[in-house]
């Protein structure tokens, strides 16, 4: 469905600091990508873990049905957006954003 929340993205200085916490905490399975990085497993939504992120934040992805056309739509509202990416097999394509008072978020266009 567009606009519901499909993805979220943690960036932390530590991602296995951050795969301990939170898997004691909420119980998350973790699947190793890379060093420490991972992508997790929730009950409802996918997730990722990454290090060497001095800016500590959580930032959640919004589904669109075509990232091209979004991320075109969000600059002319006023907000700012990197180049979508290419699809990631099992994940899609994503965009980190920020709105037009600078708030961060992602745009998604899942796989399939």
């Amino acid at each position: 469905m567009p606009g519901a929340p499909t993805f979220f993205e943690i960036g932390v200085p530590d991602a296995g600091r951050a795969r301990t916490f939170y898997g004691g905490l909420l119980g998350w399975t973790f699947h190793t990508t890379a060093g420490q990085q991972a992508w997790i497993e929730t009950p409802t939504v996918r997730g990722g873990v990454h290090d060497g992120d001095e800016d500590r934040r959580i930032v959640l992805y919004f589904s669109v049905p075509d990232l091209d056309v979004a991320v075109a739509r969000l600059r002319e509202l006023g907000g700012t957006a990197d180049d979508p990416g290419p699809a990631e097999p099992g994940f899609g394509r994503f965009a980190s954003c920020r709105d037009d008072q600078g708030t961060p978020f992602g745009l998604h266009q899942p796989a399939g």
